[in-house]
């Protein structure tokens, strides 16, 4: 029996089972390399893991689906970064499970939104988003500012990243329900907002 290119067309399981084998051993090549670079698993200079505050708040952004209009990709290109500031790179990220870059901009990109806005815009923009955009299609979120965080809830979270390898300390995670006392969560997703990309927007 040859093994021929016609003779692997005509057996389906075995013309799956090269097509797997191929896509994963390319994947693989793609892929495991950037496990090792410094470039995409160091911080860059200057940044923390996120506060109890902040990682309430991107619970918040993902719950709500932000990231389906936003994204926080910058690409490096000229019309992108005159638009955006810096491009987006790896080492801001590394703090992310997982990472929110995303590809789509029915809404425009929020990677350096950090700190562009007061917390009473971001405020106004949340409740109702036209007015401050009259020409805005977001819909607003108004409930965020009368529902309570439950400042318990961010103590499983943080053990779950200081298992993935994120430097949070037994005490800063016994300390963290303390410090969502009071709050609510459009606070929590105001305080993730403005966080966004400040380290290298600082740096331009």
């Amino acid at each position: 029996m040859k093994f021929t290119h016609e003779w692997i067309e005509k057996n389906p399981w075995l013309l799956i089972t090269l097509v797997l084998l191929v896509v994963s051993v390319g994947g693989a090549a793609e892929i495991v390399p950037l496990f090792f670079q410094k470039s995409t698993t160091e911080p860059v200079a200057g940044l923390k893991p996120y506060s109890p505050l902040r990682l309430a708040g991107r619970d918040i952004y993902i719950r709500e689906g932000c990231y389906n209009c936003h994204t926080q990709m910058i690409r490096p290109f000229r019309a992108e970064t005159e638009r955006y500031g810096h491009y987006s790179v790896a080492g801001e990220f590394v703090y992310d499970h997982p990472f929110q870059w995303g590809s789509k901009r029915t809404g425009p990109d929020l990677a350096r939104v950090g700190a562009r806005y007061s917390d009473e815009w971001h405020r106004i923009h949340l409740n109702n988003p036209r007015d401050l955009v009259p020409e805005s299609n977001m819909p607003g979120y108004p409930w965020l500012s009368k529902t309570p965080l439950e400042p318990q809830d961010i103590v499983p979270k943080m053990r779950a990243l200081k298992f993935l390898g994120q430097p949070y300390t037994d005490q800063e995670i016994a300390a963290a329900p303390q410090q969502l006392a009071d709050k609510s969560e459009q606070d929590a997703l105001i305080a993730y907002l403005q966080g966004m990309g400040t380290l290298i927007k600082a740096k331009r």
